[in-house]
């Protein structure tokens, strides 16, 4: 059924004799498609309901207003969930870096987008980085995580216990005002284009889930990667960079940095075994030791201490 709402989309868009590629799909059921167009190549996005991809196509539109590189839409069927986009090609960040590039001068070009991107305001229309969203998202550690370690789920007083000691850290990452958040802002969702200039030589991808709340939260993204190991001397540069031409003070940031950081690690390991347990996506265990050690990394900022205790006298982890 799928397939044949497929090829009637395709053939609206006299693509029904294309050749057609199958690419790396993501945590989500979307799929994607490399298709062969008489005049250039196209990328296909599958996403069956409930996946939507208005959200997509909105965010793609604001952020191609503002003159970044979000892939162009050619056509969609937005009931259906297809979309037909512009191929940025195949340069992923992680790709170059792991065939041998200087990761400094990517790195640099993702934080300058950063930068330009917190000078607007974010788009009216974005959910927002809220206090019961963090909550909500913290608390997947608590179902999916903690009761591998525990052998029993947590109890009511060690629960709540985690919802104070948020409900005193949530206030203290909003430094500033809010910006657009992509979220996935990744070393595999960026892609280099070698034939634009300034920030549009970002191609962004995966940014369907965009927020608008505090500032770090991209950065964090980028230099806390659950994928692959970014340069810990490079990383510092990153921050100091966009401190520099932000002007945000460092202390507030700092916290605000570290704060976000313990909040992705905390969701990030909750969502990966969430993967295992309930789609079988078993890969997905193999990154939790390293969003571990961003968790050891945040909770070292003083902070953070009452979280770092709660870890480690619930389930002895977090020192």
């Amino acid at each position: 059924m799928r397939e044949a709402l497929l090829s009637a989309f395709l053939g609206r868009n006299g693509l029904d004799s294309a050749n057609r590629y199958p690419l790396a799909g993501d945590a989500s059921s979307r799929r994607y498609e490399r298709i062969e167009a008489p005049d250039k190549t196209l990328i296909l996005m599958d996403a069956p309901p409930p996946e939507a991809v208005d959200a997509f196509v909105a965010i793609g539109s604001a952020l191609n207003e503002r003159g970044y590189s979000a892939p162009a839409i050619y056509a969609k069927d937005i009931e259906q969930g297809f979309l037909l986009l512009e191929d940025l090609g195949d340069d992923l960040f992680a790709r170059l870096i792991a065939a041998g590039a200087d990761e400094k001068p990517l790195y640099r070009l993702a934080v300058d987008f950063l930068i330009d991107l917190g000078n607007s305001p974010p788009p009216p229309f974005l959910p927002e980085f809220s206090d019961d969203y963090v909550m909500a998202q913290n608390e997947m550690f608590l179902d999916f995580y903690v009761p591998d370690k525990l052998g029993a789920p947590l109890e009511r007083e060690p629960r709540e216990f985690y919802r104070e000691i948020w409900e005193n850290l949530i206030p203290r990452m909003r430094v500033g005002p809010d910006v657009m958040l992509l979220r996935d802002f990744h070393s595999e969702n960026l892609i280099f284009l070698k034939d634009r200039g300034g920030v549009e030589a970002l191609g962004l991808l995966d940014f369907q889930d965009a927020l608008k709340g505090p500032a770090a939260y991209d950065l964090v993204s980028l230099l806390q990667d659950a994928r692959r190991d970014v340069d810990e001397v490079m990383a510092e540069e990153m921050v100091y960079h966009y401190l520099d031409e932000t002007g945000i003070n460092e202390v507030s940031f700092r916290e605000s940095y570290a704060i976000l950081g313990a909040h992705r690690a905390l969701r990030i390991i909750g969502i990966f075994c969430r993967l295992a347990k309930v789609d079988g996506k078993k890969r997905y265990l193999e990154l939790i030791p390293r969003m571990q050690r961003h968790l050891k990394a945040n909770l070292a900022h003083p902070g953070l201490a009452a979280l770092r205790n709660w870890l480690m006298l619930t389930i002895g982890e977090g020192k």
